[in-house]
């Protein structure tokens, strides 16, 4: 039971992390473009207005999945309970996995929406 409690904790962060940067980001994004922290693509560093859309942006949707993921992914860890260690392991990094992919998704939305509203060089259209 302490291994499944500890395998359940780790499950949980990915999405608690999306929740977390999600708010962050919409509500106290990084104010200047940095190397450090934030959403960090050639697209979204072009200048200020790309930097606080893709913030924007970014965080609606790691809210959004992040509330979505921590549910499902304390379905999917009670589903474990009872399992031998290696086979919640297993379990386990299939659900993190899953919760992986999903977060590095959020890229292609974002970019796509970047694309949408500013040109190449970062000039905002119409």
């Amino acid at each position: 039971m302490g291994f499944w409690l500890y395998c359940t904790a780790m499950c949980l962060l990915v999405p608690a992390v999306m929740l977390y940067f999600g708010w962050r980001f919409l509500n106290r994004p990084p104010q200047k473009i940095n190397a450090l922290y934030g959403y960090r693509t050639s697209r979204s560093m072009k200048n200020q207005q790309t930097w606080d859309y893709a913030h924007q942006v970014c965080g609606k949707l790691w809210f959004r999945a992040g509330a979505v993921m921590l549910p499902l992914s304390l379905l999917a860890m009670l589903s474990g309970l009872g399992k031998d260690t290696q086979a919640l392991g297993i379990w386990l990094m299939g659900v993190v996995l899953v919760q992986v992919v999903v977060m590095i998704a959020t890229i292609f939305p974002v970019e796509k929406a970047l694309k949408r509203k500013f040109d190449k060089f970062g000039r905002r259209i119409g």
